[in-house]
């Protein structure tokens, strides 16, 4: 029998995700479509063949996805992410010209003494760090587009995305045609729509000249010279993303409900790595709020509806610096202004087509309050609708079970004390938190049985530093030595296959280890 039409094609929720990686990249919305649109307009010039066109889009649209993977790393590195990939677009990051740009913003934000330390740090290892966190950016990226059914050539593509014509990128000594097509156009187009969009087309041609032959193909570099006027935007030349879809026969297949709900899946994991603290966050949410929906007996629409919202609310802090989403220290007020217009983002981010615009205005009002003290809305009462009511409940349990840079996980005792005095205030309906109450189970804990021959000592270990927590820290909380704690971390990566934090805490989340409930004494 056929499956559920879900009215939504891979393109459409592919384009509405990099409105939001668009925001991670310090751009405005749209960055992406418009290079997607520019490189597709090159390809055609040179001979791309139509059936090659997919691959284009879909190496466009999740290339930079990676990018909030290392959103923490590149935070410790050279402070406010957001920043530094928005400056990145004016730099080649490669030979001494990329060495200068990464010691120049090396410490950012730091004090002297530590902005001293950062840069000697990079100086010595020569950019090993830097390199190391691109490669394991470009490992993630090729995972989602695996997770999403995208053909191998896609996943081979998304991994050469930092490489360059001269070789000096990643994966070390890629050069020249032996990177495909579809990249070395997207090279161009990514990096001149920002050039024409600051400052014109001769600023765009400029910057394609300056990177010929280094980062860019030659060859490529001509033909978009030669017609820049006619492959970049104009003023007048706007355009409906989701209608250039239906003329590309390889993108406007739709998907079924079931390949909705796991592509909305993989993308909410990779949302959740924009905070180590916030692994699994997401799913987490979806599943709880699904299940207060059953018990409340709503249709079966709205409790896929407050699933999938679960799974998209928070696609919107994107656009919120990881060293904010990470401060160990109370938020400035406009700090807590950036972090509430994640609310609005991720609104923003789905408000296109019309199957994606009713779930990104379930999932805007995760933070709304039945009294109004909410955002971004601060819409309250019978203006909020029960599957949001059920959602924000949801989000404000899972939020205190689970640890964050500020405080450690509540217990469960702890978090339903919370919530109840939260519905006693009337900020929280009563049967929608009850009913999250009930479906988190009250202090139950299924039992977690290791996949990839995981010790139950290990899967604690992989949760710690999925969350973040480095070496020294596992030691202190399980109370074992630093050794031992490398050891156990040693084994995780070598059964799991992983290479990275980013790649472990993917490993745990697909296998279902990072949703267990903290049922310490006292819950």
């Amino acid at each position: 029998m056929e499956e559920p039409d879900s009215g939504v094609t891979l393109a459409e929720l592919l384009a509405a995700f990099s409105l939001a990686t668009d925001l991670g990249l310090g751009q405005p919305m749209e960055h992406l479509l418009r290079s997607w649109q520019i490189a597709s307009r090159l390809g055609r010039r040179v001979g791309l063949p139509d059936s090659e066109q997919p691959a284009l889009f879909h190496t466009a649209m999740l290339s930079w996805v990676g990018c909030v993977a290392d959103g923490p790393e590149v935070t410790a590195s050279f402070g406010d992410d957001i920043a530094f990939r928005a400056d990145s677009y004016e730099a080649d990051l490669g030979g001494l010209s990329g060495m200068a740009f990464f010691l120049g913003r090396a410490g950012r934000g730091q004090p002297l003494p530590g902005r001293l330390r950062a840069v000697a740090t990079l100086a010595a290892t020569g950019g090993g760090r830097v390199m190391r966190g691109i490669q394991g950016h470009c490992l993630v990226t090729s995972t989602l587009s695996d997770q999403l059914g995208l053909p191998p050539e896609t996943s081979e593509a998304v991994r050469q995305f930092f490489a360059r014509w001269d070789g000096q990128g990643v994966p070390r000594g890629v050069r020249g045609e032996e990177i495909a097509l579809v990249v070395r156009l997207f090279h161009v187009a990514d990096v001149v729509e920002v050039h024409h969009r600051r400052r014109g087309v001769d600023a765009a041609v400029e910057v394609a000249k300056a990177r010929s032959g280094s980062q860019f193909d030659p060859a490529l570099v001509q033909a978009f010279c030669s017609a820049a006027v006619d492959l970049l935007p104009g003023p007048a030349d706007e355009y409906d993303a989701h209608e250039l879809f239906l003329r590309e026969p390889g993108l406007a297949c739709r998907l079924s409900d079931d390949d909705f709900d796991a592509a909305l899946v993989a993308l909410a994991d990779f949302t959740d790595l924009r905070c180590a603290a916030r692994a699994g966050h997401s799913r987490g949410v979806a599943d709880l709020s699904a299940g207060a929906a059953r018990l409340l007996r709503l249709p079966a629409g709205d409790v896929r509806m407050v699933y999938r919202a679960g799974l998209a609310h928070d696609v919107g802090l994107h656009g919120v610096p990881s060293a904010i989403l990470d401060k160990p220290t109370p938020l400035t007020a406009t700090e807590q202004e950036r972090l509430r217009a994640a609310s609005y983002f991720t609104e923003r981010v789905l408000a296109r087509p019309p199957a994606l615009a009713r779930l990104g205005a379930i999932a805007g009002l995760a933070h709304e309050r039945m009294d109004g003290s909410g955002y971004h809305r601060g819409v309250s009462g019978q203006a909020i609708p029960l599957p949001a009511r059920i959602l924000a409940a949801a989000c404000a349990f899972r939020e205190l079970v689970e640890p964050r840079s500020h405080r450690p996980a509540r217990t469960l005792k702890e978090a339903t004390g919370v919530i109840r005095s939260e519905i006693a205030a009337g900020r929280l309906d009563q049967a929608a938190a009850d009913a999250v109450l009930t479906a988190a189970g009250a202090g139950t804990r299924r039992r977690v049985v290791g996949p990839a021959g995981l010790t139950p000592r290990e899967i604690e270990v992989l949760g710690l530093i999925a969350r973040g927590a480095a070496t020294g820290d596992v030691a202190g909380r399980l109370g074992i030595s630093r050794k031992t704690a490398g050891t156990h971390i040693e084994r995780i990566y070598a059964k799991t296959g992983a290479s990275s934090r980013s790649t472990a805490t993917l490993f745990a989340l697909r296998h279902g280890l990072l949703g267990e409930l903290d049922d310490s004494p006292g819950s």
